[in-house]
């Protein structure tokens, strides 16, 4: 179990020019070539509106009711003009009247219920969508978080997941609609009039060759956008992330006039789409023009001929008015239907992208573990041909404790996350109680282990809900207990809450010691077998540190613990020290011996005394200097 954290993922904006920018947009875009109908897409999405098939159906009768009334208006209309009130038959046409009226109210209620159940249905896959992907993130390897950046992980759990809705909510069944008219269209008026029917319809030949073009155009620019946006919400992800850091440096300026190219880029791909999506409705507007003119004039000279009655004359206009809203509709739906079908394709790319590390089919649930942990000659590499640990061997027995120390780079970081198999090694193995952990569960290793990182992490919520993280079913007394075994206790009781008061986003309204002893009693209350304490003092002053230290030599008796730390008063009190260089096991021993020995550890351990005592000078010289001043 981790109880501190870190960030994950990395940013484009700090530092991108606008060729940068471009060779990321273009990295981009083979991810971003989306169909305008992907069977496998649409297939898989049926698959989850399985459950709710009933009324799936029932909103399929409905679009197939919605569309047989609409073409039924203007042959109603016909109706009425040729048989009715050229005949100034009044009875006949009020009773036609009342069929209009009820032919309308028919279409509103089956067209309501279409809606209604459609977004019902859509709606609740998507709830299950959403679900299904944070579950499945939480259970990728780490390696997966290495290779994508947060942005673009985020991108996809909110941005893509958010555009397959109106795909399954009312989209699909609106085309089908579309085209259903479309169809019922083409036949009412052919059996009309044949010859004023292939007149009217010449339109459509023209009509194909723009939409294709349009349709070209348009997937082009849609990559784009989506390539431009992807990378402005990695970059906003990364500034936003860092942004204590940036105000720190006085970076302000400087990280948005580089977001700045970012922007523009993703503003000029927009204007681009838009100038496309701009074309297609004049051009529609215009053929639906040309098509209802030529029924005006080719339908008039018939009727003034005898050839056409003149309830057909408005019929067919009316019917081309609605042949072109269709395609109007799908000239819009078009870009949509392709952004779902694209977003459904990285949805499911997720959802289908397995962990790296998964357990075996043998193997095995931990119970209750000694706690001996085994380095059996591990390599390991992060990029194959590149080692982080070379031929490393380490035993350390039940109870012990062991800091591991070692210049940057040195492969620290790596053991930690190797013990709790974020990874497996590359050669070797990692044992506990002798098991291999790749023979074991994962659920059950994450039990024994308890992790605290430089960098807590608190989730929001109140105090005592961020310490019962560790074990949900810890009481309020234990988790006193524990907190006032650390030292915080004093601290909390003091809020106008107490333990009930509630923590910001990342714990903002607390210290970052405060953060870290929260961490710290997360971790503890768990009562793991395995304690590995990452830098896990670094950001506790030293007054704080006194009662950490006090509370975790009780704490840590008896059980294995694993120590990061440059802090000399964590390092001085390990049975065991293990230097790590390049990779490498260069010395072992406890801290006298390996100072005897003046190898590496004493290099460090030099360096490290000189830094502290820089430090105390410097608070001393500036306490002087304030005392003079006074």
């Amino acid at each position: 179990m981790m109880y501190g954290g870190g960030g994950l993922g990395g940013g484009m904006g700090m530092g991108m020019g606008p060729g940068a920018i471009r060779r990321a947009m273009e990295s981009l875009d083979d991810e971003y070539q989306g169909k305008a109908f992907d069977g496998r897409t649409v297939g898989r999405l049926v698959k989850y509106m399985a459950p709710y098939k009933v009324k799936a159906v029932g909103a399929i009768v409905a679009m197939l009711v919605v569309s047989l009334t609409n073409l039924a208006g203007p042959y109603l209309v016909k109706v009425a003009i040729d048989g009715y009130i050229s005949r100034s038959d009044l009875g006949g046409l009020n009773l036609l009247a009342a069929l209009f009226i009820l032919n309308s109210i028919a279409q509103w209620l089956a067209q309501y219920y279409e809606v209604w159940t459609m977004s019902y249905v859509g709606q609740t896959v998507l709830h299950v969508i959403r679900a299904q992907m944070l579950d499945r993130l939480q259970t990728l390897s780490i390696s997966f978080f290495d290779r994508n950046e947060m942005g673009r992980v985020m991108s996809r759990v909110q941005n893509d997941v958010f555009v397959l809705q109106d795909l399954v909510t009312t989209g699909t069944l609106n085309l089908v609609s579309d085209a259903i008219t479309l169809v019922g269209i083409c036949v009412v008026l052919l059996s009309m009039n044949v010859r004023l029917a292939l007149a009217t319809l010449v339109v459509i030949p023209i009509m194909t060759v723009i939409m294709a073009r349009w349709q070209q155009l348009s997937r082009d620019s849609f990559r784009k956008v989506r390539s431009a946006i992807s990378v402005v919400n990695a970059s906003i992800h990364e500034n936003v992330s860092g942004v204590r850091v940036t105000q720190s440096l006085s970076r302000e300026h400087f990280n948005l006039r580089k977001f700045g190219d970012i922007n523009e880029a993703h503003l000029d791909a927009n204007l681009e789409a838009g100038k496309i999506s701009a074309v297609v409705l004049p051009v529609v507007e215009i053929v639906s023009a040309v098509g209802t003119a030529l029924v005006i004039i080719y339908g008039g000279f018939m009727v003034l001929n005898g050839e056409l009655a003149l309830g057909s004359l408005v019929a067919f206009t009316l019917y081309i008015s609605r042949f072109f809203e269709p395609i109007r509709d799908l000239s819009v739906r078009y870009t949509q239907l392709q952004r779902a079908m694209a977003g459904g394709e990285r949805v499911f790319e997720v959802l289908d992208t397995e962990p790296a590390i998964k357990d075996a089919d043998d193997a095995v649930e931990l119970g209750i573990v000694r706690g001996e942990v085994e380095f059996d000659h591990v390599d390991f590499s992060y990029v194959e041909g590149a080692k982080v640990l070379d031929d490393v061997c380490i035993r350390v027995r039940p109870g012990e404790t062991v800091a591991i120390v070692g210049p940057t780079g040195a492969g620290k970081s790596t053991i930690i996350s190797l013990i709790n198999r974020f990874y497996d090694v590359s050669n070797g193995a990692v044992k506990l109680d002798g098991i291999d952990l790749r023979q074991t569960k994962q659920a059950s290793l994450h039990k024994q282990i308890g992790i605290v990182l430089q960098d807590p992490f608190l989730f929001s919520g109140t105090i005592k809900e961020n310490i019962r993280c560790g074990r949900l079913d810890a009481t309020d007394e234990e988790i006193a207990e524990v907190a006032n075994a650390l030292g915080l206790h004093d601290f909390v009781i003091q809020l106008e809450k107490g333990y009930d008061t509630r923590i910001h986003e990342r714990g903002i309204n607390l210290s970052v010691g405060q953060r870290q002893l929260i961490s710290f009693a997360r971790a503890l209350i768990a009562d793991p077998r395995i304690l590995i304490l990452d830098e896990a003092t670094a950001s506790i002053d030293t007054q704080t540190e006194q009662v950490v230290q006090a509370a975790l030599r009780r704490l840590l008796k008896g059980r294995t613990s694993f120590i990061i730390a440059h802090r000399l008063a964590t390092i001085k009190n390990a049975d065991r020290i293990v230097v790590l260089e390049r990779g490498r096991i260069v010395e072992e021993g406890s801290h006298e011996e390996l100072l005897a020995k003046r190898g590496v550890y004493y290099v460090l351990y030099s360096a490290a005394g000189k830094t502290v005592r820089r430090s105390y000078e410097h608070n001393l010289h500036e306490e002087s200097k304030a005392a003079l001043h006074i």
